[in-house]
């Protein structure tokens, strides 16, 4: 199955890889396909000492990190999703949290729901109907039930 991440997933991961979002994330490839967009690694990139303050890690520790995330993460280029998902994810989102158009954009381009630890972003999709959209404790019990 097929699932789009976002910013706070990735970013969350790398902060704490052996927590409930970094054991999804590194032990489902038998479930999940992890997708997102390639700019988050300049993303990650960009706060890197937010990374390094919060999580009290060393330069060397971090990247290490991240280069165990993405390795289970496909990096799909914004500028090849159709410009009709865009515009369809730019109109959606506009008044809930523009930054994320991309990854809508990305889960309408791929026909699957967004992993976001967003919980105002999933509040405001959910309140406008849309409802390809999960919180970890979903694809927690999700990961779950496509194991039995």
């Amino acid at each position: 199955m097929k699932i789009i991440v976002d910013t706070n997933i990735v970013f969350s991961a790398v902060l704490n890889a052996s927590g409930k979002i970094g054991d999804l994330l590194l032990n489902s490839d038998d479930v999940f396909q992890f997708y997102t967009c390639h700019y988050l690694e300049d993303e990650l990139s960009e706060h890197h000492e937010k990374l390094k303050k919060i999580s009290k890690l060393t330069d060397e520790e971090i990247s290490i990190s991240k280069s165990l995330i993405f390795r289970h993460l496909r990096l799909i280029n914004q500028n090849l999703i159709p410009i009709q998902h865009l515009t369809f994810a730019e109109e959606l989102v506009a008044d809930v949290d523009p930054d994320d158009s991309d990854f809508v954009a990305l889960c309408e381009y791929l026909d699957c729901p967004l992993w976001t630890g967003d919980k105002k972003l999933h509040k405001g999709l959910l309140q406008k109907g849309y409802d390809k959209i999960l919180l970890t404790y979903d694809l927690w019990e999700l990961r779950k039930i496509l194991r039995l």
